[in-house]
């Protein structure tokens, strides 16, 4: 285990630029770490909105996931195939088609999960004290920032 010497700058002093570096290095990283199911970036992120949000429209899932309604078509009808995703009749409006994760699919996200979760928990691992304190502190309170912005149009 790496430990890094105490000599960094005050997080004030660091600049925005800097730390947007430093947040996609972390992604790109936890991200690559979770092989389960070879799933490439579109199908993992898919994936793991429906088995962290439940089923939903083809069109709200094409939105959500920045992706245009033909090309997250394609990409449900190959993670049908697969076995990780079926359409289902909406019990409310049987008009209405929803996109949900099976036991497959959803055991999949289960397992990138984990994958990634010990890869930040490698990462936090090379950290001191002090920096593993900052970490569990700052990285709640962006996900609360996140979750308090409005919805974007």
């Amino acid at each position: 285990m790496r430990k890094r010497a105490a000599v960094d700058p005050p997080v004030s002093d660091v600049p925005s630029e800097d730390l947007m570096t430093a947040v996609e290095q972390l992604v790109r990283y936890v991200r690559q770490s979770a092989t389960a199911g070879g799933l490439g970036a579109t199908a993992s992120s898919a994936l793991g909105r429906l088995g962290r949000e439940g089923p939903q429209r083809l069109t709200a899932l094409a939105r959500a996931e920045g992706a245009s309604q033909p090309s997250m078509t394609q990409l449900v009808t190959r993670m049908e195939r697969a076995g990780l995703v079926r359409r289902v009749a909406d019990r409310s409006d049987g008009r209405v088609v929803l996109v949900e994760a099976t036991d497959t699919g959803l055991e999949v996200f289960r397992l990138r999960r984990t994958e990634r979760a010990r890869a930040l928990q490698h990462l936090v691992d090379e950290l001191t004290e002090p920096e593993r304190h900052a970490v569990r502190v700052a990285l709640p309170a962006l996900a609360r920032a996140i979750q308090d912005q409005p919805p974007s149009p």
